[in-house]
């Protein structure tokens, strides 16, 4: 251990500053501090103390948990003391937030990042009893809050994360930056005020991103209480008129500046309640919109951004985004077309806009779907096979619906289009119409084997059985993940032929989590 000791002090130290660079900065100060003088010289700089994460950190909030006692012991008595007047941001979760920020004095801290592990502990942190409230009200500029779901009650969740919004408010009075909860996810966390008076007021914050359940819960955010505001990130998980209050105030918004508004359901007030607002956001420079809209008589298109969003936003200089229409039709309906819908956007010249239009006869349905390229988010949703031969380098959560078959060729496609892709969504009840090219008697030899790098989660809703040999034949599919796999257990019978075809062995293995279940044929109780 002396040797391996000395091999690594006589490193130069632009080396091992390389080196201690790869590793966390709890790791660095744990193993590394107090051992030496030369080493504390090294570790005490900014790099390595400016900003601390005493988490245990996993992607899936669910396992995130606190450091072991001994870890938290040795940074309480031995590290933090010594390099607190450095620290200007914590990471930390709620368990033992007291602990660590009650070890010393944090005169340069003026950052938080935390992450809520109790409901209980979680609504006293932040109210005015509170044994912090020295360091949230007069250190604290910029905070993060997020935490673990409650997926058990939802309704109590939103209700408890409003009040632990509105006690934030209320207590860090310097407040300039929150993230609170606000994750672009399917499984985000809302808030929502319905059922009682918002009572959340702030002269300082000038940005915030945030989840909200409903569009009145949007609109509390721009009702004036928080003036200052300069940046609006915010994320609604319904925008319907079931839930929209038909009043809508005039007032501008002078100070707002960059707007971002995400809604992944469907929304059925676009003209009547988002397009007003957006209009009270005159000095408005940066404007990014994520929806699907539901309409009644055509598709959002070029013409309609420009007359009813760009015109009325003169200082806007940047215009992002993502929205797909849906709309009912009959044979009385003009059928724009996908060059139609392009046509809109030649005079759009900051911008690259990509467009693809499509109609369902049997489902008598049709989508829309523009979008500013690149293409920014983790979702891409109903994708058919008129999706367009692009990069989406961010994407990881794809969904493909189509009353056309998905061919291998299209697959193929696929993966080169979302290199990163993790969780795939097929609902297609159409048989593939090229299963085999040739007369071999070995199963589907022709076609090149398609590998899936990075997908973990594979959902096989309403398909045909040609979907499932799609993806479990090993002549066709290679995974290189374990899969999580749902699919229907008659689908699946048939195409493993009862978990005894050999064709289909390999990839069942790599299936580590299996959910079967029953599709229910409702013709007869009709």
């Amino acid at each position: 251990m002396k040797y391996s000791f000395v091999q690594l002090m006589d490193l130069p130290v632009e080396i091992l500053m390389i080196i201690f660079k790869k590793l966390n900065n709890d790791e660095v100060l744990y193993s590394l501090k107090n051992i030496n003088m030369q080493l504390d010289q090294i570790i005490d700089d900014p790099i390595f103390t400016n900003e601390i994460s005493l988490i245990k950190y996993n992607s899936l909030a669910d396992l995130t948990s606190a450091l072991p006692d001994i870890v938290l012991d040795r940074f309480y008595f031995q590290i933090l003391p010594k390099i607190c007047h450095k620290i200007k941001c914590f990471t930390l979760e709620t368990l033992s937030i007291e602990r660590i920020l009650l070890a010393a004095k944090y005169c340069n801290l003026y950052q938080l990042n935390i992450f809520c592990m109790n409901e209980e502990i979680d609504i006293q942190l932040f109210t005015e009893k509170s044994r912090l409230l020295h360091i949230f009200q007069k250190q604290i500029v910029t905070l993060c809050v997020s935490g673990r779901r409650v997926l058990s009650d939802r309704y109590s969740e939103m209700y408890t994360l409003a009040n632990i919004f509105s006690n934030i408010l209320l207590n860090f009075i310097n407040l300039l930056h929150l993230k609170f909860y606000s994750l672009y996810d399917y499984n985000a966390a809302y808030l929502s005020f319905v059922n009682q008076s918002p009572m959340f007021f702030s002269s300082t914050l000038v940005g915030l991103h945030i989840n909200v359940y409903n569009f009145n819960d949007c609109l509390y955010l721009l009702d004036g209480r928080l003036h200052q505001l300069h940046t609006l990130f915010v994320k609604v998980f319904h925008i319907l008129s079931l839930f929209h209050s038909p009043d809508i105030t005039e007032e501008k918004l002078l100070n707002l500046k960059c707007f971002s508004l995400i809604c992944f359901n469907d929304s059925d007030i676009y003209d009547e309640a988002i397009v007003p607002h957006l209009h009270r956001m005159i000095n408005l420079e940066k404007l990014l919109l994520y929806l699907v809209i539901m309409c009644n008589r055509t598709f959002i298109d070029g013409n309609d951004l420009k007359k009813n969003i760009i015109n009325h936003l003169p200082l806007l200089r940047q215009f992002i985004f993502n929205i797909h229409s849906k709309l009912s039709f009959d044979n009385e309906m003009h059928f724009l077309s996908n060059k139609d819908i392009q046509d809109t956007f030649t005079d759009f010249k900051d911008y690259e806009v990509i467009s693809s239009v499509d109609y369902f006869p049997n489902d008598g349905s049709s989508q829309s779907h523009i979008y500013t390229y690149p293409y920014t988010l983790r979702h891409y949703n109903n994708i058919t096979n008129n999706f367009p031969r692009r990069l989406f380098n961010y994407v990881q959560v794809v969904t493909l619906f189509d009353e056309r078959s998905f061919e291998h060729e299209f697959f193929m496609r696929l993966v080169q289009a979302f290199p990163c892709l993790k969780d795939l969504t097929i609902t297609n009840s159409e048989p593939q119409k090229h299963k085999q090219y040739s007369n071999s008697n070995d199963e589907n030899q022709d076609f090149s084997m398609i590998e899936y790098p990075h997908l973990i989660y594979l959902n096989l809703f309403e398909i045909h059985d040609d979907y499932a040999e799609q993806f479990l034949l090993d002549t066709k599919t290679c995974f290189l993940n374990n899969i999580r796999l749902s699919i229907d257990d008659d689908v699946i019978q048939r195409v493993t032929q009862n978990f005894t075809r050999d064709a289909t062995r390999n990839n069942y293995s790599k299936v580590k989590t299996l959910y079967r279940y029953q599709s229910v044929d409702l013709s007869k109780y009709c």
